[in-house]
């Protein structure tokens, strides 16, 4: 198998890197893709530098565990701001709104319709159907209020 890879020389680890860049586009989660780069530098490198390939295998490794922090650090500066910060955690874009209670609470648990949805919701004080009341806190599916005021 190595001596079908060396006859090769630096074009298989071209072929390696466009076919592990190829995986990434199959398969999109930013892994291959590092993978693929480090192939095709040692590949490029190979084109113009004899070298062993053991020496060429212990390059590919230090080029893709180089590439995890390197990565880490564009993805950082170049993560915009968005607009929703809450948007894929519901329950704390809930706190501070005010709901109209659907049944009372009663030994500390209710319900408040929101949208479409009935919620769980607790509160140290009981409180009739149809008071208002504000979500003071958000943990999970579990929604404490007060009473609105």
């Amino acid at each position: 198998m190595i001596e079908t890879i060396l006859t090769f020389g630096a074009w298989s680890w071209i072929i390696a890197g466009v076919v592990l860049l190829a995986l990434e586009l199959a398969v999109p989660g930013a892994f291959m893709m590092w993978l693929g780069i480090a192939a095709l530098l040692v590949g490029a490198i190979s084109l113009f530098v004899a070298w062993p390939w053991q020496a060429q295998g212990v390059a590919f490794a230090v080029f893709a565990a180089a590439s995890v922090p390197l990565w880490r650090r564009f993805a950082r500066k170049v993560e915009p701001e968005t607009q929703s910060p809450l948007l894929n955690r519901r329950t704390e874009a809930l706190v501070g709104r005010v709901f109209t209670l659907e049944k009372p609470i009663v030994n500390g648990v209710g319900t408040v319709r929101i949208d479409d949805t009935i919620w769980r919701v607790t509160s140290a004080a009981d409180a009739p159907a149809g008071n208002r009341v504000r979500v003071a806190h958000a943990e999970g599916a579990n929604l404490t209020v007060e009473p609105a005021g």
